[in-house]
């Protein structure tokens, strides 16, 4: 059962800080409990001035002495306090006259600070202070995070408050097998907290607690919460699958060909210019299955770089239009969408040319009688394929029969994106089949968390022909060196990507544009005919110089991360990519497999920078180790999991909203395995406690987990 929102007077606005607090999102008393410290104060003893070390943060309660304002060097207010062992000095480079007042000579204050010797003796710069009196605290003092205009003790107040009104009823089911959350304490093995001692004592801990285990969240406090959190997590995600089991699809069957024929899989197949690995042959299996199912095919096909997602989403798509249905392919970027439609089109079109079938075409920057026109083959179910990027998903894009909706690089849409791409069958009372591709492979544990509800498909095993990609890691002070292996490699009739993170010069970053990098190269490199590739350009500029890159004409391509997926020149074997340290690590890895889809041995060099003080960040050491270290892509990913958190993978899907806030993944995984033992038996059998649960930790966040 939600707890009640704050209490507010009805007859007066909303302070200050109470509309900061509902900015934070602490509407309900809940949100409220779960607003957790930072850190902790210790104001539960007074220290005595000569038991004070240097450097330690003590409270003292001492007597004002002597209170001044200084005018030199600066303007300052020195207050003198001394107890019976000593005597310190209080520096205010900033204060108030209420302040002062508060400081005045014969005052006894009591004093926060971090305690610092010196020649003119110990001194605290800008301690917290109030006057003496009343009984020390029992529990170490909460430190909140905040926002300008909520005040500490503001917050102190309405989270103790929430935390006496709120309704914490256990959720858990009374037979429910504790996590690695029992703990040894002085009377031997003791077991798990409950939710409400847990939240209390994390608000208010006792001073005898070691603090590293509130640190580093090893409490047995902190492990209630983060068991708690993922439980929700895996209650939401279990509950969403069985919610779209419960949906009519569909079923995507192959019909049985006539006497002497083929089925259009069958030719699909024959026509093809390679054979299927073993791995795209289960993989089509697993989706084929699903897609004869009345139900929605809710599935994630992951693969490294190069390893053929796309022909598995054309036989995918070949199955679809096998059964009279219509099936969409959208790609985030106007340039890997193009190559999908090149692609399927070469692929397609002649086993759907005799049915008087159609592969169509649709992006933002068609004009409006091509658009128009293809609107038409969409809407008639002329079009078996639709082909294009997010205008897919426009209002007045009609389909007649969309039945499979395939979403490439999937992390790079939003939750609202997907929804309204399957929302396009919704008025038949049906749900088209998805099937969302990545070639950023998903970290083990992050798959069990986030992608709980869905079915994933991997593909293994990359095509024969592969050739392995030499990466080497060089300063970018030996530039003229890679500059005149290029040529050699132009030479040699090889072609090279240059890849630069910025389109124009920035006042911020001192990062080397792409627009400069091809001038200095077309310098560099008489002869050879150097490209310029951004997202700026119009759409017509940036496929005329593709098309130059991919028949060979162009020998270099100087570009921004706008290549970072889908092109495909074989005869590209080397790839530069300038401030690698700057990059993500799936990015940086993506960027890579440009190269090496060819016979020709490849490489791949990251340029890197140190900054002013001549080094290179640690977080930019490990991207730049783990690449040199390894082709394989799983590894960078469970790698780029460590570096930099789940967001990476994530994308969109939250919609901007973490959805575990304590949890840690990889610290978690014996917590996260209970989680998801549990999840399934708590919805069969306590479906009331699982509701109740999912409502107190996510609310309608729950939700997005749909898309």
């Amino acid at each position: 059962m939600p707890s009640s929102p704050a209490p507010t007077s009805k007859k007066t606005a909303p302070s200050a800080a109470q509309q900061v607090m509902h900015k934070l999102g602490l509407v309900r008393d809940i949100d409220l409990v779960l607003h957790l410290p930072l850190r902790y104060e210790d104001e539960t003893k007074i220290t005595l001035l000569r038991n004070a070390r240097d450097g330690d943060t003590v409270q003292i309660e001492a007597t004002v002495t002597q209170c001044e304002v200084q005018l030199r060097p600066r303007r300052m207010l020195k207050v003198t306090v001394e107890d019976e062992t000593g005597n310190c000095v209080l520096t205010f480079f900033s204060f108030y006259p209420s302040q002062q007042k508060t400081m005045a000579v014969g005052t006894v204050l009591r004093i926060r600070g971090e305690i610092k010797g010196g020649f003119w003796g110990r001194q605290m710069l800008h301690p917290a202070f109030k006057v003496a009196g009343g009984e020390l605290p029992q529990a170490l003092t909460p430190v909140y995070p905040t926002a300008a205009g909520l005040p500490q003790p503001y917050l102190r107040r309405a989270i103790a408050s929430a935390l006496q009104r709120v309704q914490l009823p256990e959720t858990l089911p009374p037979d429910t097998p504790p996590p690695v959350m029992s703990y040894w304490g002085d009377n031997g093995l003791q077991p798990m907290m409950g939710l409400r001692e847990s939240l209390s004592f994390l608000h208010h801990p006792t001073p005898d607690v070691a603090l590293v285990t509130l640190e580093d969240h090893s409490h047995p406090a902190w492990q209630r919460l983060k068991a708690e959190e993922l439980l929700a997590q895996q209650l939401s995600q279990y509950r969403s699958k069985q919610e779209r089991a419960a949906l009519k699809a569909p079923r995507l069957t192959v019909p049985a060909p006539q006497a002497g024929t083929q089925t259009l899989v069958e030719q699909f197949l024959q026509q093809l210019p390679f054979g299927l690995t073993g791995a795209q042959q289960r993989v089509c299996r697993e989706i084929a299955e699903d897609m004869a199912r009345a139900s929605p095919m809710h599935r994630l096909l992951q693969g490294d770089v190069g390893s053929g997602k796309t022909v598995v989403a054309a036989m995918s798509a070949m199955v679809c239009i096998a059964s009279g249905w219509q099936c969409a392919l959208m790609a985030p970027t106007e340039i890997l969408a193009e190559q999908h439609f090149g692609k399927l089109v070469g692929w397609l079109e002649p086993i759907l040319a005799p049915l008087g079938k159609k592969v169509a075409w649709l992006s933002g920057a068609q004009k409006k009688k091509e658009r128009t026109a293809m609107l038409e083959l969409v809407a008639s179910g002329e079009a078996a394929l639709v082909v294009g990027t997010h205008a897919v998903i426009q209002e007045q894009v009609q389909f007649h029969s969309l039945a499979l909706a395939v979403i490439d690089e999937q992390h790079r849409f939003g939750v609202a994106q997907r929804l309204a791409l399957r929302q396009k069958l919704a008025h038949k009372g049906l749900e088209p089949h998805l099937l969302m591709m990545s070639a950023t492979p998903i970290p083990r544990t992050l798959a069990m968390s986030y992608y709980a509800d869905l079915d994933v498909s991997v593909i293994d095993e990359l095509p024969p022909g592969r050739t392995p990609i030499v990466t080497k890691v060089i300063s970018d002070s030996r530039k003229d060196e890679v500059i005149a292996r290029i040529g050699a490699q132009v030479a040699a009739g090889r072609q090279v990507y240059w890849v630069c993170p910025l389109i124009e010069e920035s006042e911020t970053l001192d990062l080397s544009n792409a627009t400069a990098t091809h001038a200095d190269l077309s310098e560099a490199l008489p002869g050879v005919t150097v490209g310029l590739l951004h997202s700026r350009m119009p759409t017509a500029d940036k496929k005329a110089v593709m098309e130059l890159f991919t028949a060979g004409i162009m020998g270099v391509l100087v570009s921004t991360t706008v290549i970072e997926v889908g092109v495909d020149v074989p005869n590209a074997s080397l790839m530069v990519i300038e401030h690698a340290e700057r990059f993500g690590l799936s990015q940086l890895h993506q960027l890579r497999g440009r190269v090496g889809r060819g016979a020709a041995a490849s490489a791949c060099v990251l340029l890197y920078a140190v900054n002013d003080n001549g080094r290179l960040s640690d977080t930019g050491k490990e991207r730049l180790r783990a690449m040199a270290e390894t082709n394989d892509g799983f590894e960078i990913a469970r790698r780029d999991l460590e570096i930099r958190g789940p967001g990476e993978f994530l994308g969109a899907r939250q919609s901007g909203d973490a959805m575990l806030r304590f949890a840690d993944l990889d610290k978690d995984i014996a917590l996260l395995e209970w989680a998801r033992e549990l999840a399934p038996v708590m919805l069969a059998q306590h479906p009331h406690l699982a509701a109740t649960h999912i409502q107190r930790w996510l609310g309608a966040k729950s939700e997005f987990l749909k898309a």
